[in-house]
């Protein structure tokens, strides 16, 4: 599959979901939680945001190593053969000044319902810079898109 053809499937997959699984690890082990994400045009970054009392935060300033995994699963036994999931695999840092405006902004379009909350001076708004995307379709094919 050309990479074309994969970064539009990516950016299909991502506009039909709002939810990422985001998985950090520290020397407790690995953590995983649902984050409302965003993803740029170029699909060069992933936005999301959290508080900075949380174990992902935590975790994050430890190690910015990251992946988040979003899939189109029904909960249906066809899914283990017609599911599509992707895992973005890069490291997170917390956005400031202009890049953090622009990335909230983007974030804010896709969740205006996170309007109060990351209006929170506790909340950091996190830019996941892609290193990879792992695409599973059809349960085994697993081509690479490198933004």
């Amino acid at each position: 599959m050309e990479s074309k053809e994969l970064g539009e499937m990516v950016r299909s997959l991502f506009a039909s979901q709002g939810l990422a699984v985001l998985a950090t690890q520290s020397a407790a082990g690995p953590h995983t939680s649902l984050v409302a994400f965003a993803a740029t045009e170029d699909l060069h970054h992933i936005v999301f945001a959290t508080e900075r009392d949380t174990r992902k935060y935590a975790n994050l300033a430890a190690d910015p190593r990251v992946a988040l995994l979003v899939d189109d699963r029904s909960h249906r036994e066809a899914d283990l053969a017609e599911a599509t999931a992707v895992t973005a695999g890069g490291r997170a840092e917390e956005a400031a000044g202009e890049e953090k405006k622009h990335l909230l902004k983007l974030l804010l379009r896709r969740h205006p319902a996170l309007q109060g909350f990351v209006a929170s001076p506790g909340c950091a708004i996190l830019r996941v810079t892609v290193e990879a995307y792992s695409v599973v379709t059809r349960f085994q094919e697993v081509p690479e898109l490198r933004p």
